[in-house]
C-alpha cells in the first residue's frame, strides 16, 4: 500500500558506505518514521499520511530498502541507527519524535540509545529488545532470508513495490542476502534498554510475531506495570503500552488504530 500523501521534499544523505534516502511530509514538530523489513517508508500509507496531518514527517528508507541502494557494509541495527542520526544531522534537526515498526523499530530502539539527545519520544511498534522475543515461525523464517527467494517473491506486494521505487530492481537479491545475515546474531538489549530516558510507548498487536511474555517484560524494562498506578496516577512513569486488539504483525502497520495510539503519545503534556 502506497500513501496518497506527497513529500514536499526529498534527498540523499551521505552515511558511512554510501547514501540514506529520505522524504518529508506535513508541517511541524519533527518525527521521524522508519519502516519495517524489506518495506519502504511509504508502505506504511494511511499511517504516514495520518501522521503528517499535524508533524513535519521525515520518512527514511533504510539500508537498502526502497530508494536507498544496499551497500557494501553488513547490516546491522546499530548501522542503521548512525544513519537516521546523519539524516537529522543532515536536516539540522536537534531532536525529534521517533517511530519505527519491526525492524524500523530495532533501529529506533538503537537510536535512542545510541544517539539519546536526539530522540525526544520513542514509539517502538511490534519489536523485541532481544532475538529470543519473536516467535520460533518468524525467528526461522528471517534466519532463512537469502537471495535465493527472490525468483519466488516475484509479483508479490513486497516486491512490486520494491520495483516501483528501487533506483535498480536487480539489487532485490542482494538485500534479501544482506537481512538473512543481519537475522543470523542474537542480540539482547536489555541493559540498554534501561538506559533510555525519552519517554517511551510500547505498541503492539495481540497476535504479533513478539511473544506476548516478551511484551510485558519489555515493558517492566521500561519501569512499566511493576507496581499499582495508584488512584491519582502517581504509580505511573512517562512509559506507555498498547496493545491492539485483532491486529497481527502484518496488519498494525497500516492499522488505523497506529496513528491514533501513536499521536496520542507523542502529542501527550
Amino acid at each position: 500500500m502506497t500513501t496518497p500523501a506527497t513529500p514536499r521534499a526529498s534527498g540523499y544523505v551521505p552515511v558511512a558506505g554510501g547514501e540514506v534516502y529520505y522524504a518529508v511530509y506535513g508541517e511541524g514538530e519533527p518525527l521521524v518514521l522508519l519502516h519495517g523489513g524489506l518495506m519502504t517508508h511509504e508502505t506504511f500509507g494511511p499511517t504516514l499520511a495520518r501522521l503528517a496531518e499535524g508533524r513535519q514527517v521525515i520518512g527514511i528508507d533504510l539500508q537498502g530498502h526502497g530508494r536507498t541502494l544496499p551497500f557494501d557494509r553488513p547490516m546491522s541495527y546499530e548501522a542503521m541507527a548512525d544513519d537516521v542520526a546523519a539524516v537529522l544531522g543532515h536536516l539540522g534537526i536537534g531532536k525529534a519524535d521517533v517511530m519505527g515498526y519491526s525492524l524500523g523499530g530495532g533501529t529506533g530502539l538503537r537510536l535512542a540509545v545510541q544517539h539519546p539527545e536526539l530522540v525526544e519520544r520513542l514509539v517502538v511498534v511490534s519489536t523485541p529488545f532481544a532475538w529470543a522475543g519473536w516467535h520460533d515461525y518468524n525467528a526461522q523464517g528471517m534466519r532463512a532470508m537469502s537471495g535465493a527467494l527472490a525468483e519466488g517473491m516475484k509479483g508479490s506486494p513486497l516486491h512490486d513495490d520494491y520495483l516501483r521505487v528501487a533506483p535498480d530492481p536487480a539489487n532485490f537479491p542482494v538485500l534479501l542476502d544482506k537481512i538473512g545475515q543481519m537475522m543470523q546474531a542474537d542480540y539482547d538489549w536489555s541493559d540498554e534498554v534501561r538506559t533510555i530516558t525519552a519517554p517511551t510507548m510500547l505498541i503492539f498487536a495481540d497476535w504479533d510475531a513478539v511473544r506476548t511474555a516478551h511484551i510485558a517484560a519489555f515493558f517492566e524494562l521500561l519501569g512499566g506495570g511493576r507496581q499499582d498506578a495508584q488512584w491519582d496516577g502517581s504509580g505511573m512513569n512517562a512509559n506507555r503500552l498498547a496493545i491492539l486488539p485483532g491486529a497481527t504483525h502484518y496488519t498494525i502497520g497500516t492499522d488505523p488504530r497506529l496513528a491514533e495510539t501513536a499521536i496520542g503519545f507523542i502529542d501527550a503534556e
